[in-house]
């Protein structure tokens, strides 16, 4: 009988009311191609298998890769890839596959230990959005990063990681799923969440500079922006910014919202 490996930060869900919740955010239709990452015993995979023209799978755990291929495998839609999602070249597997096309939406349970470099893989950075966005990213995230997903300016959760993904996306909170929904129940809640990429309607005119300000912006939340900023910015100068967009000169970096970010970028990339 297969375990839930520490090394993989596996934790299998069991239950049948986040797994509805998930396929009602994921909107399936006949028509979409899906991306699964980390599928673990395949209960969410089973479950959409029926619903799509097609789905990819991607997993590291070789045990598990194997028990899917005998349970799944037969699934004419189903392709399952071995391997590290992170440094998969997922296009250039595909290209073998010309039966699976580009999946247009990802929908999964992923490792908590990479949360952030697999959302940042799907949505691509602030200086390098992905070219070719999903229509919609259905995850089940640690709970915790799921606020700082979708919160608003001023509250305590908003921080870089929320000024990058809602730069690229727009993201909303479908439910809560609690730790007694994994076997085995990791130590902390969880959610899922839906990103929705979408075209920027004002954009940073240089999102490098973009990138580095709110780096920098959060590189202490308790200091004032000025302070924070002030390497590469005048502290005078950005005290007259501030007020000019009418916010507070002692502002801290999670008093701006995104496109505040970005207008105050632009403001200091035409000066």
């Amino acid at each position: 009988m297969l375990r839930p490996r520490k090394s993989f930060a596996q934790h299998w869900l069991k239950s049948e009311k986040a797994l509805d919740a998930i396929i009602k955010a994921a909107a399936c239709q006949q028509s979409d191609r899906i991306l699964e990452i980390g599928p673990g015993t395949g209960i969410l995979t089973r479950r959409l298998l029926p619903l799509v023209q097609s789905l990819v799978a991607v997993e590291i755990d070789l045990d598990l890769c194997k028990l899917l291929a005998k349970q799944l495998g037969k699934n004419e839609n189903f392709l399952l890839l071995q391997g590290d999602f992170l440094t998969l070249d997922l296009p250039s597997h595909l290209a073998a596959f010309p039966k699976f096309q580009k999946p247009n939406k990802v929908v999964a349970n992923i490792p908590y230990n990479i949360t952030g470099p697999i959302i940042e893989k799907l949505l691509g950075t602030i200086a390098n959005p992905n070219p070719e966005p999903f229509e919609s990213i259905v995850l089940l995230v640690q709970k915790e990063v799921a606020e700082r997903l979708y919160a608003k300016a001023g509250s305590k959760t908003f921080g870089a990681l929320s000024v990058r993904v809602q730069y690229l996306a727009d993201c909303e909170l479908i439910c809560p799923v609690p730790a007694g929904a994994f076997y085995p129940p990791p130590k902390v809640d969880s959610a899922v969440v839906r990103l929705r990429p979408r075209q920027i309607d004002k954009p940073a005119l240089d999102p490098r500079r973009l990138e580095n300000l709110v780096k920098l912006g959060f590189a202490a939340k308790r200091k004032m922006l000025r302070n924070n900023l002030q390497s590469v910015v005048d502290r005078d100068r950005l005290t007259h910014l501030l007020e000019q967009l009418e916010i507070n000169p002692q502002a801290r970096a999670e008093d701006l919202s995104t496109q505040q970010w970005v207008t105050l970028t632009n403001l200091l990339t035409n000066e």
